[in-house]
C-alpha cells in the first residue's frame, strides 16, 4: 500500500510503498476512505509524543470500510462502514471497566503508538471494543473528523463542560476542534464567543453559530492576553460560564481561564506538551473549575451519531479541503503556521 512516512522527527515527509497490514486476532484492518489532518499529527511529526517509533506513518482520524478481521472478533464483519475513536481502548483495565475508555490505562492510538491512517489501510486492535458503525447518511468524509476533533469537542462541551442553554461559552482557537466546539455549543443553545487570529476561521465560526467573534491577531505577551480576556468578559457581561482552549498554547490557556466569571469552567482540549502557567489566584478567588478532556469512548458515540444523522450537527460543513494522499505531506508540514481554516481531509484511494 501507499503511505505517508517520515524517518526523523521534523524531517522529510514522503509517500512511498510499505507492506500491507494484517489484523491481530482481536483486531481489524480498515480500508481508509477518509482521514482527517489534525494539529495532533503535527505534534507527532515534530517529536512531541514519546510513544512514536521511527520510521512512522502518521494519521489518527479515520473512517472507512472493514477489510479483514482477526479470528477472535465477533461483533465486526468485513464490508462494514466504520469510524474509530483516536483512543483505542483495551476493554479490560479498571478505566475501561467503569466506562472511561478515553483514559484507558493500556490504550493505543493510531498514528502515535503504531502506524496510522495516512495510508491505504490501517490495522487496529480490540475491534469489538473500538469500531463504531456509521449510520446511513453519515459519509466517510464527515466521519473522518469524528474520531478526534468533533467527538473530542462534543465531549468537552457537552459532558466535561456541561454546557447549558443561554450560557456564554468562549472558544479560544477556531481550528477543527474549535469550530466543532462552536457548532456543538451553539446547537446546545449556548451564546458563543469565538476567538482566533485568522479572519477566515472567524468567518466560519460566525457561520457555525458564534454570536461574537474576537480577533486576537494583535495579542502577544501577557498584556495582550489580558486584553483578550477582558474583551471576553466585556462581551459576555462579566465573563464566560464555560471556556475552552481548543488550540493548545500557554497564551490561549491563560486567556481562557482569565475570561471566566465566578464559578466558571475551563476545559483544556488542545495539547500542551510544555504545560502552561495559570492564574491560580483567580482560580481560587472565583472558585473556577479546571477540567481536561481527552477524546470520547466508542460506547458514547450513538448520541453524537444520532445528532449527525438527523442533521442537527453538521461535521461535513467543517470540511473545507479534500486532498489525495500525495497532498498530505505538504499539508502536514504547513501546520508549522496557522494552517487552512476548517478541516482538511485526506482521501488515500482517490487520485
Amino acid at each position: 500500500m501507499r503511505a505517508v512516512v517520515f524517518e526523523e522527527f521534523g524531517g522529510e515527509l514522503g509517500v512511498r510503498e510499505v507492506p500491507d497490514p494484517a489484523p491481530a486476532r482481536d483486531g481489524a484492518v480498515i480500508r481508509v476512505e477518509a482521514a482527517g489532518l489534525c494539529r495532533s499529527d503535527w505534534h507527532g511529526w515534530r517529536g512531541h509524543d514519546p510513544s512514536i517509533a521511527l520510521p512512522h506513518v502518521p494519521g489518527h482520524e479515520l473512517a472507512g470500510v472493514v477489510e479483514a478481521v482477526g479470528a477472535d472478533v465477533v461483533r465486526v464483519r468485513p464490508g462494514e462502514r466504520v469510524t474509530v475513536p483516536f483512543v483505542c481502548a483495551c476493554g479490560r483495565c479498571p478505566a475501561c471497566a467503569r466506562g472511561a475508555q478515553q483514559v484507558c490505562e493500556d490504550q493505543q492510538q493510531p498514528g502515535f503508538t503504531h502506524w496510522g491512517c495516512f495510508a491505504g489501510y490501517v490495522a487496529l486492535r480490540h475491534a469489538d471494543v473500538n469500531l463504531v458503525p456509521l449510520p446511513e447518511g453519515v459519509t466517510t468524509t464527515a466521519a473522518a473528523s469524528l474520531g478526534c476533533r468533533f467527538a473530542t469537542a462534543y465531549r468537552a462541551v457537552v459532558e466535561r463542560g456541561a454546557v447549558r442553554p443561554g450560557e456564554w461559552t468562549a472558544v479560544h482557537g477556531c481550528g477543527g476542534v474549535g469550530l466543532s466546539a462552536v457548532m456543538i455549543a451553539a446547537a446546545a443553545g449556548a451564546r458563543v464567543i469565538a476567538v482566533d487570529i485568522a479572519p477566515g476561521a472567524l468567518e466560519l465560526a460566525r457561520r457555525f453559530g458564534a454570536e461574537v467573534c474576537l480577533d486576537a491577531s494583535a495579542a502577544t505577551g501577557a498584556a495582550a492576553d489580558a486584553e483578550v480576556a477582558e474583551a471576553v468578559r466585556e462581551a459576555s457581561g462579566g465573563g464566560a460560564h464555560l471556556s475552552l482552549d481548543a488550540l493548545g498554547a500557554p497564551g490561549t490557556c491563560a486567556r481562557s481561564v482569565a475570561g471566566l466569571r465566578a464559578h466558571g469552567r475551563h476545559v483544556q482540549v488542545g495539547l500542551l506538551p510544555g504545560g502552561a502557567p495559570l492564574p491560580m489566584d483567580r482560580v481560587i478567588a472565583l472558585e473556577l473549575e479546571i477540567l481536561g478532556s481527552h477524546g470520547m469512548a466508542a460506547h458514547a458515540y450513538p448520541a453524537l451519531m444520532s445528532l449527525v444523522a438527523s442533521g442537527t450537527l453538521r461535521p461535513d460543513l467543517l470540511v473545507t479541503r479534500e486532498l489525495p494522499l500525495t497532498g498530505a505531506p505538504a499539508a502536514l508540514a504547513a501546520l508549522d503556521g496557522p494552517g487552512t481554516p476548517g478541516v482538511t481531509v485526506i482521501t488515500p484511494h482517490r487520485g
